[in-house]
């Protein structure tokens, strides 16, 4: 397959030619090299955090992938959208920040401008050359990196390392680097990209969580991280069920769960992302493990969003 990743490679490298827009605010990409998750969710949050307590009052952009929002830029409600319109990720940024997805990002920022953002921060987008960009992060999951470093179809890259990077401000790698990301930054990146080192935290839920006997199921990028950091915090699995990423959950999915939950003894438990995806009335009695972002260095992370100017 890598002579059909090299023709995807050079694609990538041929929109990068556009020409880019500003909209008049700062915009902050938080993307990826690779397919799949890498963990941007919980740094779009936590970027958005500190934008909005500097008094930015940051908005998030967002494709809104799994929902079935069209071109027209839309607000999401978090108490109104469901996942299947809006998405699961937006929705879930939504309870902390205010997130507009649409078809055409460029269209999403500029609605979100009018309607009085101060800033923006791009969940995805990284290769989406349609907006001009202040500050790019690239997010790497420590625990993955990047494969086997071949480009789509042939592995997960979405562009060669050396493209990408050249691109990037700063590099943030999730968890344990356990591949040498941060060796690959400094092999194929810039002289001096900052490489920030964070952790995903579960919430106080997880003490709870902890005592009693659970069946985990996700359908993320990589369930068994999840189901691994249920593990690492005391939880005892019966079992565990993985599902595809965004996977849509039906009633009859959720019977079948809650009924091999009872089989086991068990109780269910998923992701704050899945559970965007679970009908309401379907999600009594499964518990939820909502997770934070802990930098080793967050001082650092300031100093960069310090650099984007008003």
């Amino acid at each position: 397959m890598s002579p059909f990743g090299l023709i995807y490679g050079a694609a990538t490298a041929l929109r990068q030619r556009k020409k880019a827009v500003d909209v008049g605010v700062p915009v902050v990409c938080v993307g990826n090299l690779t397919a799949g998750g890498a963990g941007k969710t919980p740094v779009v949050i936590d970027i958005a955090r500190r934008l909005a307590k500097a008094g930015r009052q940051p908005h998030v952009i967002s494709r809104g992938y799994g929902g079935a929002v069209g071109v027209a830029p839309r607000r999401v409600d978090p108490a109104t959208d469901r996942a299947d319109t809006v998405g699961d990720e937006p929705l879930m940024i939504a309870g902390s920040a205010t997130v507009w997805v649409g078809g055409d990002r460029l269209e999403a920022a500029r609605a979100a401008v009018d309607a009085g953002a101060g800033a923006l921060v791009l969940d995805d987008g990284f290769q989406d050359p349609s907006l001009a960009k202040d500050l790019s992060i690239v997010v790497v999951d420590g625990r993955y990196g990047f494969g086997n470093g071949f480009l789509i179809p042939a592995g997960p890259l979405r562009e060669t390392l050396r493209a990408g990077l050249a691109r990037a401000d700063a590099m943030a790698v999730i968890g344990d680097d356990v591949w040498g990301v941060a060796d690959a930054a400094r092999r194929f990146g810039p002289e001096n990209l900052p490489v920030l080192t964070a952790r995903t935290v579960p919430g106080p839920e997880v003490d709870q969580i902890s005592k009693t006997l659970g069946l985990a199921f996700a359908g993320i990028g990589h369930p068994e991280k999840f189901f691994q950091t249920l593990r690492d915090h005391g939880c005892r699995l019966a079992g565990t069920k993985a599902f595809p990423d965004h996977h849509p959950f039906s009633s009859a999915d959720l019977a079948a769960l809650k009924r091999r939950a009872e089989a086991l003894k068990g109780v269910l438990i998923t992701t704050e992302k899945d559970v965007q995806r679970i009908p309401i009335g379907d999600r009594a009695g499964i518990e939820v493990l909502t997770i934070t972002l802990q930098w080793d260095d967050e001082a650092a992370l300031d100093r960069l969003l310090q650099t984007v100017k008003p």
